[in-house]
């Protein structure tokens, strides 16, 4: 799994997408409108994938854009299979939700309960902390030595083993640190209890239940019919995505889905098919910050948004769902630098009538290095106070930098910065006196600038 999508709860980082004409629903159809918006990004080669919007279980649009396979030309189409990366722990967090409603283990319970060979620090970790993003745990695509760890299979016992000699990185509950170890954890928890795989345990009592004949846990070496290639865009050009050994992402990020599929299953969750009502409240009730059970609760447009995003190397996904408006917004890609946030954002848009912008063609700006120095700094980002972005100057650009990654942005405006591959936003906010006071993530997140 790539380090840029631990922002799966902040969505700070490689998303959003430059748009152009502002405009509003109600003068064209909303279908058309959504078309028109899709087929604008495929046209600039920013997105390859599928897309379903529904309302009250009903689609609105279901189609699919660019290449499942571009050496192929094979289109994408509604019933391809993505990998859909950290759309997973949702999945994981309903499994543990059956096995508490079961009585074979309960989120209060202390994760070495299960967990063989637990260290000291581990001691007090609840599975809600783990369930929240509170455990401590380091995240072990953090480790320096995880692009070489990612190209080999690993079980679920050595993948955990990896990790229990790291110092945790604050008290267990002390706060919120996205991870994919605790739901690495919670899937060998999950085996232990239910004495079935991972994959069986999902297939058996989620996917087949609810007819997700389309889903499962994604492998290297099985033939999957209709399954997308994974790309990224360099340079302008679409590439091939860096391997994985799909053991690695686990229970954290190892399922493939489609957007059909994710339509049922987003239905199911209006229902007690799965679990009862109580354990659905638990799933989407914010425990720390945004985070729920294998979900981040926010607001989007003034209207409650229940979702998460997910991204493995060739792939980046969401799902958005209103649940008082009975609305889904289900996005899947195949080309990692899609800009995912932003386009279930727009798309939301056009359902609610909110104003969104039609893509185009980047035109960058030359500016004095001089100017750039103004907005060199730190800034801490207000949805996640942990979160620090780092401003510096790179020749007539400027590097974007979060928890060890960068990113190269150059000026659309005075204001307004963004990577070639149009990826993400960055605009920058003045006082009266036109110091810098902050910074502002596609459109949506806020960064305040530290003195």
């Amino acid at each position: 799994m790539s380090l840029k999508f631990r922002f799966v709860y902040i969505s700070v980082f490689f998303t959003g997408v430059l748009l152009s004409a502002c405009m509003r629903s109600g003068t064209k159809d909303v279908t058309a409108k959504m078309e028109e918006y899709m087929r604008a990004l495929e046209k600039l080669h920013q997105f390859s994938g599928s897309v379903l919007v529904a309302k009250d279980g009903r689609p609105l649009i279901r189609r699919g854009y660019g290449m499942a396979d571009f050496e192929w030309a094979a289109p994408n189409q509604p019933n391809t299979k993505f990998r859909i990366g950290s759309i997973t722990k949702q999945f994981t967090s309903m499994a543990i939700m059956m096995l508490q409603e079961r009585g074979q283990l309960s989120v209060r319970d202390r994760m070495c309960k299960y967990v063989a060979g637990c260290p000291a620090s581990w001691q007090p970790i609840t599975i809600d902390q783990l369930l929240t993003h509170t455990s401590g745990i380091p995240d072990f695509t953090d480790f320096q030595d995880y692009k070489r760890i990612e190209r080999f299979p690993i079980t679920p016992e050595a993948l955990v083993n990896s990790f229990k000699d790291k110092p945790l990185d604050f008290p267990p509950g002390a706060k919120f640190s996205y991870s994919n170890s605790g739901y690495a954890v919670l899937g060998l928890i999950i085996e232990q209890v239910s004495h079935r795989s991972y994959s069986v345990f999902l297939k058996e009592e989620i996917f087949t239940p609810l007819g997700m004949k389309d889903s499962g846990y994604d492998s290297n070496d099985e033939i999957i019919e209709h399954r997308a290639s994974g790309y990224v865009r360099k340079s302008g050009a679409i590439r091939n995505a860096t391997y994985i050994d799909m053991t690695v992402p686990y229970a954290a990020g190892g399922l493939y889905s489609t957007v059909e599929d994710l339509l049922r299953w987003d239905q199911a969750l209006y229902t007690e098919k799965l679990v009862s009502q109580k354990s659905l409240t638990a799933m989407f009730t914010p425990h720390v910050a945004i985070a729920g059970y294998g979900w981040a609760i926010e607001t989007q447009f003034g209207r409650k948004m229940i979702s998460h995003e997910g991204g493995i190397e060739g792939f980046v996904s969401k799902i958005a769902r209103f649940p008082d408006e009975h609305t889904t917004i289900i996005v899947l890609s195949n080309l990692e630098t899609a800009a995912i946030t932003k386009i279930s954002k727009d798309l939301a848009a056009i359902v609610f009538g909110e104003k969104y912008e039609l893509p185009h063609e980047q035109q960058f700006i030359h500016m004095d290095p001089a100017k750039l120095n103004r907005y060199a700094g730190r800034y801490q980002v207000q949805e996640a106070p942990d979160v620090i972005v780092t401003i510096s100057v790179k020749g007539q650009s400027l590097l974007f930098g979060v928890q060890g990654e960068s990113l190269v942005l150059r000026p659309e405006s005075e204001t307004k910065f963004e990577p070639e591959d149009g990826s993400a936003q960055v605009e920058f906010v003045e006082d009266a006196a036109h110091n810098v006071t902050s910074l502002i993530f596609n459109g949506q997140f806020k960064a305040k600038k530290l003195q």
